[in-house]
């Protein structure tokens, strides 16, 4: 059971391992979710698909129904064409060749606030349609007349720098005119009076090689000159939350107000048509073999229930659309694709944005969606059968479950506000086909789990609120589980908050486990996030963390803070070596250290400070995150003199430069010398300065066996730079010479000791690779292996000849 299912994730899993999976959310949008990936296609498995095209017919799993949806989205998308196709002309190339339009660059504008020329002047954030190289493309606007038109140019010469934008985060505006500058409170007050524009600058379609950039035209201007669709059903607020919403603070305050005329003529259009295809999938059905049967939602397996399920499906797919579909999307210039609403989950303004074609067959089309679907229902297990409903996980029954969840992380996310943007063109498509589902024009909100402090009185009453709720949860669920197994827990939210040291967030996720009667006994790194996010953002987990729970036995005892910081340190000083060799990431590596240091601290029923007094949660975490600086620098006395040197200068100075005087004392108390530190090749002093060889610096070819003197520091840092300069196939050499003269678990575990220092000097370059040193040092050492034989081999063979 999982009663926070959110996407679906967990319980999808657990019904990839057999198990009868159960998922409940209190948001309606996860519920229809959950509904698509663990009920439907179990509750259609082996079902041939009904289209009179298929060729799909003896079915392990949910093919046959991956089939139709690819097959009715056509019919679907076909469909809606016929209606509104004429929205979508055209472009002619040079030669009078037409091609079809990816996208069209808007920019919103604003009434110059110079008098003197009062003409609407664009907010662009930047005049590049691709900065490939080879097919650079730009926008050129030109003032003539007190007018502005807009020319595409097809050459590298494009502005830089401020010439780039004329709206820029955190310096306002400023008009193409004349430059006169304008602020970001006066572009709001604009927009709450209804006065902001729009113009067409640019037109992307797709070419005979590549993308084709052209100049907006009188055509391409007049096919979006269009009446307002006056009954989308979706003119419903926004949540005023300026955290996760942009648009309101510039008068764009429903949901409707984000889509132009054209996107939410065709947006509506696909969503009504679902309806028309449903009749045709149930006439196909029956025509099939397959009975009548009762609606889906009553629990249907028959004609109509099967018709019902393929519209929930297109339906997720025009779902998908919207994020693709409105005045928030923009127009990626280094990938040359569209850049969905939801890219981070908050909504942005955009000033210039994309509009998409969705019947292209490029960036953001509809059939892509549906692909997306279809491919995801192809792969799901459909075994055994699994229910998703509507639930408050404080009220819910948990009778004989085993509980694994991934619950909300306090204020990071606003779940329900965030959630209309979907729901609202789901109620509009399902209200007829899961009516029990979709009962409610908006998402949930009351009860929903957030410290949210607009909702609950400010941030005191937020913090309250998510408190006392969490704590509520988590002893009903202690209460009714199947004490047999953990509770496992998922989260995927850093400790360390950039401010506070200790993120609220964990803070009071551990509080409240713990006050349910929660014994943490173990968490795991189980890796969660995409390799190329990870890559690039040195504070980006690669991992969540799981924490297995089991109640806290009643009889639990007390004890003093001074045997529990004895107690945490022998166990913490173990568990950290052990992460440490079993393939961890440093990224990961404090959060992880939280479990065995958590476990000690949820043992007890009472941990006694010495004013008698019980220590909080946030005093243990203070103390766990103390304690792993300490047991990473027990290693600073099992180190060579260089290479403590030079961990002592990194801790105080990092890269930078200090006077040779400084380099000279720490250098004598570490048992070597300035010149000993040039010599070995990892410092560098002249001139009355010194300082250390950056990572970069070092990443030049390098050969130990050959090398006089070598540190352990010297290795770690050279293998950092040449994997990051040369890649894998670079460093296994080197690894392999290295570890002729010198322990390469100690150079690992260097690289998780200079993750740990790079983090804290914010050195985010420093952070990254080291991370990226340690996370690939698995495959590096199964080149090394190779290399070393090689080695062996020709060391051998010379001794041959001799």
């Amino acid at each position: 059971m999982d009663p926070f299912a959110g996407g679906g994730s967990i319980p999808l899993e657990a019904q990839r391992l057999g198990l009868e999976a159960h998922a409940s959310d209190l948001n309606p949008l996860p519920v229809i979710l959950n509904k698509a990936l663990i009920d439907f296609p179990a509750r259609f498995h082996g079902q041939a698909s009904v289209n009179p095209e298929s060729e799909v017919s003896a079915v392990d799993r949910a093919e046959g129904m991956a089939d139709d949806i690819r097959y009715y989205g056509k019919l679907l998308r076909d469909k809606a064409f016929e209606k509104v196709g004429n929205l979508y002309p055209k472009v002619k190339d040079d030669n009078g060749d037409e091609h079809t339009v990816i996208a069209w660059i808007w920019a919103r504008t604003v009434t110059n606030p110079n008098p003197a020329n009062p003409v609407q002047v664009p907010l662009v954030r930047s005049w590049w349609l691709s900065k490939k190289k080879g097919h650079e493309a730009w926008i050129k606007p030109i003032v003539e007349n007190g007018t502005i038109r807009y020319e595409v140019q097809h050459n590298a010469d494009g502005p830089k720098g401020d010439a780039e934008w004329t709206i820029k985060n955190g310096k306002g505006g400023k008009s193409i005119v004349d430059g006169t500058p304008f602020t970001y409170d006066y572009v709001r007050q604009e927009g709450e009076a209804g006065r902001l524009g729009t113009v067409l600058i640019g037109v992307v379609a797709d070419g005979n090689r590549g993308r084709l950039y052209c100049s907006p035209d009188e055509v391409q201007i007049a096919a979006a000159e269009i009446p307002r669709i006056e009954d989308a059903g979706i003119d419903v607020p926004i949540a005023e939350n300026p955290r996760w919403f942009s648009p309101p603070q510039y008068g764009m305050h429903t949901f409707e107000d984000l889509f132009t005329n054209r996107q939410l003529t065709v947006l509506t259009t696909l969503a009504d048509t679902v309806a028309e295809v449903r009749e045709q999938v149930i006439e196909d059905a029956l025509a099939k073999g397959l009975p009548q049967g009762d609606p889906l939602d009553d629990g249907g397996t028959g004609a109509q229930a099967y018709a019902d399920a393929i519209s929930v499906y297109l339906s997720l797919a025009v779902s998908r659309q919207t994020d693709y579909s409105s005045s928030i999307c923009s127009w990626h210039n280094g990938r040359d694709t569209i850049r969905n609403v939801f890219s981070r989950q908050a909504m942005p303004m955009t000033w210039d944005f994309a509009e998409t074609n969705p019947f292209s067959s490029s960036t953001g089309n509809y059939l892509g969606q549906v692909n997306w679907v279809a491919e995801a229902i192809q792969n799901v297990p459909s075994f055994p059968q699994g229910e998703a409903i509507q639930a408050d996980a404080a009220a819910r029954d948990y009778t004989d479950m085993v509980v694994s969840t991934d619950p909300p992380y306090y204020d990071n996310i606003g779940y329900s506000d965030l959630s209309d943007y979907f729901y609202v063109w789901l109620r509009r498509m399902l209200k007829n086909v899961l009516p029990s589902t979709v009962r409610t024009m908006l998402t949930t909100k009351a009860q929903e789990l957030v410290a949210n402090p607009y909702r609950h009185g400010g941030k005191d009453g937020a913090a309250e609120f998510f408190v006392d709720g969490f704590n509520h949860v988590f002893a009903h669920i202690r209460n009714g589980t199947n004490p047999d197994v953990p509770m496992t827990v998922y989260y995927a939210y850093k400790q360390k908050d950039d401010k506070s040291g200790t993120s609220t967030g964990w803070y009071a996720l551990l509080d409240g486990l713990i006050k349910a009667g929660w014994e943490i006994t173990a968490t795991w790194p189980m890796r969660t996030e995409m390799s190329n996010k990870i890559a690039h953002q040195a504070n980006m987990l690669a991992s969540s963390i799981v924490l297995a729970c089991r109640p806290r036995p009643e009889d639990a005892p007390s004890v003093a803070m001074r045997i529990f910081n004895s107690i945490l340190r022998s166990e913490l000083t173990e568990e950290l070596r052990t992460l440490m060799v079993s393939g961890i990431d440093p990224v990961d590596l404090s959060q992880a250290a939280i479990g065995p240091g958590i476990s000690v601290y949820s043992r007890y029923a009472r941990i006694r400070e010495a004013d008698g007094s019980d220590m909080p949660v946030q005093k243990a975490l203070e103390i766990i995150n103390r304690t792993v600086d300490e047991v990473m620098g027990d290693a600073d006395s099992d180190y060579d003199p260089d290479t403590r040197f030079a961990v002592k200068w990194y801790q105080s100075y990092g890269w930078d430069q200090e006077t040779a005087g400084m380099a000279d004392q720490l250098s004598r108390s570490c048992g070597t010398s300035p010149d000993a530190l040039v010599r070995g090749g990892m410092f560098e002093a002249a001139g009355g300065k010194a300082r250390l060889l950056t990572p970069q610096e070092l990443s030049g070819e390098w050969k130990p066996l050959q090398d006089d003197r070598v540190s352990l520091w010297e290795a770690c840092i050279r293998m950092a730079g040449i994997l990051d300069a040369k890649g894998v196939d670079a460093v296994a050499p080197v690894m392999a010479q290295a570890g002729e003269r010198l322990p390469l678990d100690q150079i690992r575990a260097l690289g998780f000791r200079m993750y740990h220092e790079a983090e804290k000097r914010k050195d985010t370059e420093g952070a990254i690779r080291f991370n990226n040193l340690v996370s690939m040092w698995d495959d590096l050492s199964l080149k090394a292996v190779k290399e070393a034989a090689n080695i062996q081999e020709s060391v051998q063979g010379e001794l041959d000849v001799d």
